[in-house]
């Protein structure tokens, strides 16, 4: 009987220590080829305010995108810093980063800088840091107390002038009129549609020259 125990007990904290390195090793997997810096670039939904946004920006027809954020790499661990309607501008972890949109159907590609453009991360990743803690943009109209997503990137490397913010449109291309989400949107907000006004967004800034496609994170 003793045995049978021993065997028991030997059996289960085998099952346990397999389980822990399979998840580790998952969660490493995630991760790998992944540097400092690196631009994470999440796919648009087909409706709502994910589909208006792609509506109106989608520049590539492999690359439609409603978010963005930077990874940063450091001895605590790999986390992606990011503006978020939920939580602001934000420090995530990667995990629960990609969980959050795995769980909405979405997937993230990677982008990086290209080799020449490199230098500019360590003073963006700076930058990203001092802007945490903001509130999100829920206009998308460029103010200095809160941040949307493409809009928090392109702040962090305005420095080295990796981005460059250009004339919004509202306008659906199909129609040659402003989309009507972004009509009905701005009027509740008893605001004007910022046609024209400058900004950015995620399709924009994927299309830059200084950046290069790396893979989608599994």
């Amino acid at each position: 009987m003793n045995q049978i125990l021993k065997n028991n007990l030997f059996l289960k904290t085998f099952a346990a220590i397999f389980l822990i390195n399979l998840l580790f090793s998952c969660k490493n997997s995630q991760v790998s080829g992944l540097r400092n810096g690196d631009l994470l670039f999440v796919t648009a939904k087909e409706t709502g305010l994910s589909g208006a946004i792609n509506n109106v920006t989608q520049k590539q027809k492999n690359a439609s995108f409603d978010h963005i954020g930077i990874l940063e790499k450091t001895k605590n661990g790999t986390f992606i810093l990011h503006a978020a309607p939920k939580g602001g501008s934000q420090k995530q972890d990667v995990k629960y980063f990609l969980k959050d949109h795995a769980n909405d159907g979405q997937r993230v590609i990677v982008y990086r800088l290209k080799s020449q453009y490199q230098k500019s991360i360590p003073e963006a990743i700076a930058k990203a840091e001092s802007m945490l803690g903001k509130p999100y943009n829920f206009n998308y109209i460029l103010d200095e107390n809160s941040y949307y997503c493409s809009d928090f990137i392109e702040r962090a490397f305005r420095k080295d002038h990796i981005f460059k913010l250009e004339p919004m449109t509202f306008v659906d291309p199909k129609t040659g009129k402003t989309n009507t989400f972004w009509e009905e949107f701005y009027q509740k907000k008893n605001l004007k549609v910022p046609e024209g006004e400058l900004g950015c967004n995620p399709n924009g800034l994927a299309a830059s020259e200084k950046l290069e496609r790396i893979k989608e994170v599994n």
